[in-house]
């Protein structure tokens, strides 16, 4: 499914969060001084920090940035290194600072650096009365260096490019060999970097940057694959964390072992959000802008239908009027579904384009791709590959599961068939894999803090029940649960999720088990959007917002 389109403004950041939208030590855990020195390094890399804020929110808040240059392989701590990109900001109440606060929005690839410099604190402000809060670039990532990039036309040559086949009308030769001159591309454009971005090594970071910082213990806070980071952090360094929030959890032994089964479950996870847009749209239809009536669902096929014989104009989006194809329907839809607050959004863009102006629609689907106003792309989508594939374990030298499981999405999921089977060919032929990587277990020992896995009824990028397998697979874990459509659920969708993890970080009391939250976001109206604001809504971030800023979705 979708990966986080990202754009740099301060409203791209902004919007970002809205994507995301045993127990654990005392909370006078000792934080002064000089962290535990990293397994696998020399020593602690030294940071030197500078004002980096660059939105208004940035600015006042006083963000800072650094440098830390770390090996990039463990095993060779002397060799080459990378270079990752480090912002923090500093917590407002320093007498009682309880130490730092590390996130990831996920992706994997989601940048960190670019939210905070713009946001200051943003989706933490109230962690950040007594936590630093610090976002750092992933290797391959952001601002980090080197910083993976295929160089490619997403919309032509990437992973999810256009036209999207069926079994009707493949011509595998040929589709296998555009996948093919993407992989090519992506190994041309990028080094040694490759053989170096598995989760096991950003855990390896992570941990190096905590001892920078002067924590003893990681506190964290991880969204959509970054719940893939925290448990590796937890599996390999137990005794190093004094609490951890796993939101938007992925199943991480599916998304190693099993991630052919792992893509068709988020598939028909997208399929669900659908319907229930749907269903929403028909009993509201004011805050679905009129879209479909009585019957949403039949309205949007018909427009799909409509759209395949005749692209629908787009001239009210000046950075790119391109006409709107089917396929480019397909993929805007499934950039709202992240998140409730954008259902209006998404019955604004179908009212139009039924209508004949797929000028919104357009906008969305450039976000989707990354699509610059310049006409180049953004390389999230290209940091989401390279280091997912550089781990995850799909079978290599045969490409008859991926016709097999094409055609099969192409009967179980009417919509989103595309992102099942065969766009996970490239999968099939990236040749790299990290050495260093880590497969599991994904378990936590009765003696480490308890961390506290939040999930969402409805999550469309990372369904419930992978939740409660990773619940199942970590043992000493807590699950917290919201009822409710959206992709994570921390920050503005349910007080009652907010406060309960709000305590969790700040003294280490784990909510009740059983405790399920209701969500508090209505499906309300998108506000209208004038044309010459069209542009605004390109920089919505897909994913975890961001790309993934937060998902770990395709």
């Amino acid at each position: 499914m979708p990966r986080i389109a990202r754009r740099r403004s301060a409203a791209a950041v902004a919007l970002a969060a809205l994507l995301l939208g045993t127990g654990a030590p005392p909370a006078g855990a000792d934080h002064t001084g000089v962290g535990e020195t990293p397994a696998g390094s020399q020593s602690v890399p030294q940071l030197t920090w500078a004002d980096c804020g660059t939105g208004d929110a940035g600015v006042a808040a006083g963000v800072q940035c650094a440098t830390a240059d770390l090996p990039m392989d463990y095993d060779q701590p002397d060799g080459m290194q990378v270079r990752i990109a480090v912002a923090r900001v500093p917590a407002r109440d320093q007498a009682d600072r309880i130490g730092s606060l590390f996130f990831n929005f996920g992706g994997p690839g989601a940048p960190a650096v670019d939210y905070l410099q713009a946001a200051g604190a943003g989706l933490f402000g109230t962690l950040n009365q007594r936590f630093d809060i610090i976002g750092f670039d992933p290797r391959g990532v952001g601002q980090s260096t080197p910083a993976v990039d295929c160089r490619v036309n997403q919309e032509t040559e990437g992973i999810t490019a256009q036209p999207l086949p069926t079994p009707l009308d493949i011509d595998v030769d040929a589709f296998v060999a555009r996948m093919q001159a993407y992989v090519d591309s992506c190994l041309a454009n990028n080094g040694a970097i490759l053989e170096h971005l598995s989760t096991a090594n950003v855990a390896r970071d992570m941990d190096a940057l905590r001892a920078a910082v002067g924590d003893t213990r990681l506190t964290y806070l991880g969204f959509s694959y970054g719940t893939v980071l925290g448990a590796t952090y937890a599996a390999l360094f137990p005794d190093r964390y004094r609490a951890m929030v796993l939101d938007a959890p992925v199943d991480a032994e599916s998304y190693i072992h099993d991630p052919i089964d792992y893509v068709a479950e988020q598939t028909a996870g997208f399929e669900e959000s659908l319907g229930r847009f749907f269903a929403a749209c028909a009993a509201d239809q004011v805050a679905c802008a009129g879209f479909g009536g009585a019957n949403p669902s039949l309205a949007y096929d018909e427009l799909i239908a409509k759209a395949e014989v005749t692209p629908i104009p787009a001239e009210g989006f000046a950075p790119d009027p391109r006409p709107v194809t089917a396929d480019d329907i397909r993929l805007a839809t499934l950039q709202p579904l992240y998140s409730k607050r954008f259902w209006g959004l998404l019955g604004l863009a179908l009212a139009r384009a039924a209508n004949g102006d797929g000028s919104l629609v357009r906008a969305l689907v450039d976000s989707y791709y990354g699509r610059r106003d310049d006409g180049t792309y953004d390389p999230s989508r290209d940091r989401l590959f390279t280091i997912s594939a550089s781990e995850a374990r799909f079978p290599r030298g045969d490409l008859q599961p991926y016709l097999d499981q094409g055609a099969e999405a192409w009967e179980r999921f009417p919509h989103f068939w595309f992102s099942s089977g065969y766009t996970d060919i490239p999968w099939a032929l990236w040749p790299i894999r990290d050495e260093d990587a880590y497969g599991g277990p994904f378990a936590v020992p009765p003696s480490a803090p308890t961390p506290l896995v939040v999930a969402t009824t409805h999550d469309p990028a990372t369904p419930y029940r992978g939740a409660q397998r990773l619940v199942q697979d970590l043992g000493n874990a807590r699950l917290l649960t919201m009822d409710g459509d959206n992709h994570a659920a921390y920050g503005g969708n349910s007080a009652c999720v907010d406060a309960a993890t709000e305590t969790y970080l700040v003294d280490g009391t784990l909510p009740e088990e059983d405790t399920v939250c209701p969500q508090e976001v209505p499906f309300t109206a998108h506000e209208q959007v004038p044309d010459e604001a069209l542009s605004a809504v390109a920089a919505v971030p897909g994913a975890a917002a961001r790309t993934d800023a937060l998902t770990t979705s395709r």
